[in-house]
């Protein structure tokens, strides 16, 4: 390991890219900024050209290509210049005779990518695809709206995480995927598979065209998507017996050493270079954030559609505690860059951004060789096709990348173009074929014909790339009317896993009318039904017919041997209602004489009804239903007598409300017949719900009952019972109380009168009981609990005179255990600490704890910087309630939140207003229900590491 560069000659090195002549060029980003400031916009940005011209391994000539750019996250060199994500924009810097020196401004290709609540999972990451395209990465945090600049809305990208991108001679943009967290690291294995990197909800993806993957938090920005993908590697990088963020403050433990250092990871390389032995080939490193180190996966392919990464020993570490490795690459001796912020806070700083530090370093084992090729752009068209057998691979992407680069510039490439299609038909090796497909395909594209006789060839990964290269652009003329009808025979004779995973991704590229064809086949595979990528793929690219043909939807399903794909049909079919109520007949009389589907479908229906009541059954139910109350499996006569009373049959009712007294019944059982019985709104349910309140176990679920009413003395009775029950159902019972004006004032008068503690209101109810307005309800709140609301000079006030008081000799003296209660009262409900605690608000275990000014900061103005999956929501029920939370889902009938207690669904009928409020789900005003002590024990406990 080697200083390739430092400071001062390079600082804030957020992004690399290699040149045609090996020369290393670097995203220098001193916009970014401390998380109140997010950016700073009179600091300017720029893009450097480092070159070792001797070959001793270190720069030796450093330019400045541009600057005054601002909020650059990533750089990529390619078609006659340099690409660089500048938010909210994609821009092109020509530089078409290689001068180093742009031969104009900044050209911007796309914009739209949000920077004004996004400033800490942006955009980023641009690499070059195999496929032609330049992909590119966003996070979590919020919705980017990506096009050509002028392009109306409705034609945009739509993200809010996952990977994107951009082809430069079509100027199209899509999706390319959804989902995950912040991923910040993206390459393709030797066969053209691409993965990527990502933080805290597993760290290894293997990005599939249209895949969704599970999120951190927020909803899918497709609708009706219902289950999503988990992470491709069976492991994780840290120990798990212990807090996942142990690293940031007691160092790395032994358990999470041995298992890779910590959750947090930054740049995806698959080695394919000429340097090191040839053990590493193929091996997949990045840089774990957490644990300072390289981390290694052996990305294997598993026994059904995709890979798995296996965890193998870390191969480099850093001993500096500044050490933030943020992006890695090889170039043309094989040697490796490792780019390093270098700096001392995660993600944003929060003692100030240090903009001075920066470094690169360069991995390489013994003498690397100096590369006999000085620059591949030079070369011959002809020439470069010999490239495409080096072992290094650098030079096979950049000889494909000039073909491309040769093509838009309209050379004539005829001789190329012949010289690859006998490569593809002679060479030996799967590299070798797949190189030669690619590069005929950047050439000016591959003939149909060729990609016709390439689906039945012998080897998977030539038919996977046949059939995505077949649909990388649906809209040429020479693909239909033949195309679908011949993915369609290779997917009924298909024995591969993974090309039936590829034809599966290829659905959603084709007309929706085409899709029932190709996928039909695919559905009769029952060796497909727990693979990791499949049912969930097919999933993706027939659900969109529910609108379109829904009658072709139930078809597939009764056809259909993968049991998660007649779940999703049922669901989705049911959800359409009227729309589909003949298809979901045909479905439901299928089901009725198909014992072996019964439970999938009926668990289908029963999600869509979720929240509903009174609801109109089809048509076809009831001689369905006498099958399935006679079924020997009780789920599905359980299933069947939920359903009955969702219907509003009568006979259902009253067995459901038999189910819910029935003491001798699990209690599970009896607190789902309750909670039918109260979503169908049953005769006697007050009288139901007052017997069971005193049943400890269903006292939260009897006090959602009594809700529906507004008379007070209901509140009397549930605050009665309020000591008996478990911290958990405590919070939920306080949501309930606070949601009517008039029961919010018997809570307060129950905590006046010692009946209830003051702590146990949080400051979320506090807000909750603030957005009455009512004048009464204000004083009690004040006199009862603290002041609610302060201005702005106030709070900074307070965080100063705080922090004053909150030594470290003070909190030194902190009573841990005493602070944990406290913890568990006020904040427990909403955030997930080392592994308690609730979800509605973001998890506490990995954040910046350890800094006081952090946590101050955090707690006593909380809408400093508020992520959009966290802004309140209000919603005004017909019956006067008033639930507060964030929405999970939301369609034409059903209204899903997260509330502090639980997630509720809501019938749209009984909505009166949505108010979507700016502010953070974290209310201020935390610390006004503690004393001094109580402070200091608190904030002792969040610090603990």
């Amino acid at each position: 390991m080697e200083v390739f560069a430092s400071e001062p000659e390079v600082s804030q090195p957020v992004a690399m890219a290699v040149d045609a002549r090996g020369r290393l060029w670097v995203a220098e980003c001193y916009s970014f900024a401390e998380v109140a400031i997010k950016y700073d916009d009179a600091l300017r940005d720029q893009i450097l050209i480092f070159e070792d011209t001797d070959g001793d391994g270190k720069a030796d000539s450093r330019k400045v290509f541009a600057e005054g750019l601002q909020r650059l996250s990533s750089i990529e060199i390619g078609m006659g210049g340099v690409w660089a994500i500048t938010h909210p924009n994609l821009i092109f810097i020509p530089d078409g005779n290689a001068d180093d020196v742009p031969d104009g401004a900044p050209v911007i290709k796309l914009d739209g990518f949000e920077s004004q609540t996004n400033h800490h999972t942006m955009a980023n990451g641009l690499r070059w695809g195999p496929d032609g395209w330049l992909y590119g990465r966003q996070g979590i945090q919020a919705v980017s709206a990506i096009g050509r600049p002028g392009i109306a809305t409705k034609e945009r990208a739509q993200t809010n995480g996952g990977i994107w991108r951009f082809h430069p001679q079509r100027n199209a943009v899509e999706v390319f995927c959804h989902g995950t967290t912040n991923p910040w690291g993206m390459d393709w294995n030797e066969y053209g598979e691409a993965f990527f990197i990502n933080t805290v909800i597993g760290h290894l993806w293997h990005a599939l065209p249209g895949a969704h993957y599970r999120r951190m938090h927020g909803e899918d920005i497709v609708p009706h998507v219902y289950e999503t993908i988990e992470q491709h590697a069976d492991h994780v990088h840290w120990d798990t017996k212990e807090p996942w963020d142990n690293w940031h403050k007691n160092g790395i433990s032994d358990g999470t050493s041995a298992a890779g250092g910590g959750h947090a990871h930054t740049g995806l390389m698959f080695y394919s270079g000429d340097n090191w032995p040839d053990e590493w080939r193929g091996k997949l490193l990045t840089i774990n954030f957490n644990g300072r180190r390289l981390n290694v996966e052996d990305v294997v392919r598993t026994d059904g559609s995709g890979y798995v990464g296996k965890h193998q020993p870390d191969i480099a570490f850093s001993a500096d505690p500044w050490f933030r490795g943020i992006d890695l690459l090889y170039g043309p001796d094989g040697g490796v860059f490792i780019a390093d912020w270098s700096d001392t806070g995660e993600c944003h700083g929060n003692d100030g951004i240090h903009r001075s530090s920066g470094r690169i370093f360069k991995m390489t084992y013994g003498i690397p060789k100096t590369p006999v090729i000085t620059d591949i752009n030079l070369l011959e068209p002809t020439a470069l096709v010999a490239l495409l057998d080096h072992k290094n691979e650098h030079f096979a992407r950049h000889a494909r990348k000039r073909f491309q680069a040769l093509a838009q510039a309209g050379t004539d490439l005829s001789d190329v173009r012949q010289a690859l299609q006998e490569k593809l038909s002679a060479d030996d090796s799967t590299i070798g074929k797949l190189r030669a497909l690619w590069s005929l395909h950047a050439s000016g594209g591959v003939p149909v014909s060729i990609l016709y006789g390439l689906l039945g060839d012998a080897n998977e990964h030539l038919r996977v790339w046949a059939i995505r290269l077949l649909v990388d652009d649906i809209t040429a003329s020479d693909r239909f009317p033949e195309l679908p009808a011949k993915l369609a025979v290779v997917a009924e004779s298909e024995h591969n896993a993974a090309v039936r995973l590829a034809l599966a991704c290829a659905l959603q590229r084709l007309p929706n009318a085409h899709r029932a064809a190709v996928a039909r086949p695919l559905l009769r595979c029952k060796t497909d039904a727990n693979d990791h990528n499949l049912p969930k793929m097919l999933w993706y690219g027939i659900q969109p017919l529910a609108e379109s043909a829904p009658a072709v939807l139930a078809e597939l399903g009764i056809g259909c041997e993968i049991p998660h794909l007649r779940t999703c049909i049922a669901r989705r079919l049911t959800s359409r209602g009227a729309d589909a109520a003949t298809a979901m007949g045909a479905l439901l009389t299928h089901a009725a004489r198909t014992p072996a589907v019964q439970l999938d479908v009926l668990t289908g229906i029963r999600a869509a009804l979720e929240g509903e009541r009174n609801a109109m059954p089809n048509s076809a139910w009831a001689s369905a239903d006498v099958q399935f109350r006679q079924s020997p499996d009780p789920q599905v006569r359980e299933l069947a007598r939920t359903l009955g009373a969702i219907f509003a049959d009568p006979a259902a009712l009253a067995a459901t409300r038999l189910v819910a007294l029935d003491a001798s019944l699990p209690i599970e059982m009896r607190r789902d017949a309750l909670r039918t019985s109260i979503a169908s709104r049953i005769p006697g349910l007050r009288d139901l719900c007052v017997e069971l309140l005193p049943v400890r176990d269903l006292t939260a679920t009897a006090a959602d009952g009594l809700a529906l009413e507004s008379d007070p003395a209901l509140a009397d009775l549930i605050i009665e019972h309020y000591p008996t029950l478990e911290s958990a159902d405590k919070n939920h019972v306080l949501s309930i109380l606070v949601s009517r004006a008039e029961w919010a004032s018997r809570l307060l008068t129950a905590v006046a009168e010692g009946k209830m503690q003051r702590s146990d209101i949080s400051a979320f109810h506090a807000r909750q009981l603030a957005g009455y307005h009512n004048q009464e309800l204000n004083h009690q709140l004040n006199e009862v609990w603290g002041q609610f609301r302060e201005p702005d000079t106030a709070k900074q006030n307070q965080i100063a005179s705080w922090k004053a008081r909150l030594t470290p000799e003070v909190l030194a003296k902190g009573d841990l255990d005493a602070g944990k209660v406290l913890f568990q009262g006020l904040c427990g409900a909403c955030h997930v600490l080392n592994g308690l605690g609730g979800h509605l608000g973001p998890e506490l275990t990995g954040s910046g704890r350890d800094n006081i000014d952090y946590l101050l900061s955090n707690i006593i103005d909380p809408n400093a910087a508020v992520a959009h999956a966290y802004q309140l929501v209000t919603i005004q029920m017909k019956d006067g309630r008033s639930l507060s939370g964030f929405v999970q889902s939301q369609n034409e009938r059903i209204l899903s939140i997260r509330t502090l207690a639980e997630e509720v669904s809501l019938l749209m009928p009984d909505v009166v207003k949505i108010e979507k409020s700016p502010l953070s789900l974290m209310p201020e005003g935390l610390l006004q229900a503690c004393n001094e002590t109580q402070v200091r024990d608190l904030i002792a406990y969040l610090m603990k590491k």
